[in-house]
C-alpha cells in the first residue's frame, strides 16, 4: 500500500469517521482514489478485529432483538418481499447494553436455540433482560435469566417506564440509514455491520481519536 505523509493521513482519517465515501474523500483531498480505497479498507480491518476481540459479557440492564438486511426485491421475484420475521433478508441479531456497548452478530435464524446459545455466552444472568414478545425469547427464566422483561409490540406496547427496546432499534435505524448511503452493502456485510457498532452514539472526535489509537497499537502511525 502506498504510504501517505502523517498530515494527509489525518484528513483521510476525519473524512472517514465523517463517513464520507472513498471517491468523494480522494476528491476533496486530492489523494489518488485507490490509495484512499486502500487506507478505508484497512480501517475497518482494524476496526473489525477490535470490535470481534474486546467485548466482555453484558451486565445491567440488556436489549435485544433481531433485525433483517438486504434488499426489498428479488430479482426474478415481482412480489415485494415480507417485512421482518418470515423475510428472505438477512437475520442479525443485537444486544445492547443501556449506556454501553452493542454487540451484533450474523444468525442462520431467529430461532430459540440460537438465541439462546448467544445469550448464554454474551450476558450475566445477573442482567435485567428487556426484548419484545418473540418466542425466541421464551424459557430465558428456565436456563438462569431470572429478570426478563417484555415489551408486547403485537398488542401496540412500545415502552412500559424502564421496560423497552428503544435502544436497540435505534441502533437498527441508525445501521440501515448508514448502509443506504452506500446502496446497500452486497460483499463484506459483517465487516460493514461491525463498523456501524463501531460508531454508534460516538461523536466524530472520539472517532478520530480511537482510530488513530488503533492504527497506533498496530504500529501504522
Amino acid at each position: 500500500m502506498v504510504k501517505i505523509g502523517y498530515y494527509k493521513l489525518k484528513k483521510v482519517i476525519k473524512h472517514f469517521c465523517v463517513d464520507i465515501n472513498a471517491s468523494k474523500t480522494a476528491y476533496l483531498t486530492g489523494i489518488n482514489r485507490n490509495t484512499v480505497n486502500k487506507y478505508y479498507s484497512l480501517f475497518r480491518q482494524l476496526i473489525f478485529k477490535k470490535q470481534t476481540k474486546e467485548l466482555k459479557r453484558f451486565t445491567g440492564e440488556v436489549e435485544m432483538d433481531e433485525s433483517y438486511f438486504g434488499a426489498s426485491r428479488l430479482r426474478g421475484f415481482r412480489k415485494k418481499m415480507k417485512r421482518g420475521r418470515g423475510t428472505w433478508k438477512q437475520p442479525v441479531f443485537g444486544i445492547f447494553e443501556r449506556n454501553g456497548k452493542v454487540y451484533t452478530e450474523i444468525v442462520p435464524d431467529c430461532q430459540k436455540p440460537t438465541l439462546h446459545k448467544i445469550i448464554i455466552g454474551k450476558v450475566n444472568p445477573e442482567s435485567i433482560i428487556h426484548t419484545d414478545g418473540w418466542r425466541g425469547y421464551d424459557g430465558l427464566v428456565d436456563v438462569g435469566f431470572d429478570k426478563h422483561l417484555r415489551v408486547k409490540h403485537k398488542d401496540n406496547q412500545f415502552v412500559n417506564k424502564r421496560n423497552h427496546i428503544n435502544g436497540i432499534e435505534s441502533f437498527w435505524s441508525f445501521t440501515k440509514r448508514r448502509l443506504a448511503k452506500f446502496n446497500g452493502v452486497k460483499m463484506n456485510f459483517n465487516i460493514h455491520l461491525k463498523e456501524s457498532e463501531w460508531r454508534w452514539n460516538k461523536p466524530t472526535a472520539m472517532l478520530e481519536s480511537e482510530l488513530l489509537k488503533i492504527l497506533k497499537s498496530n504500529h501504522l502511525v
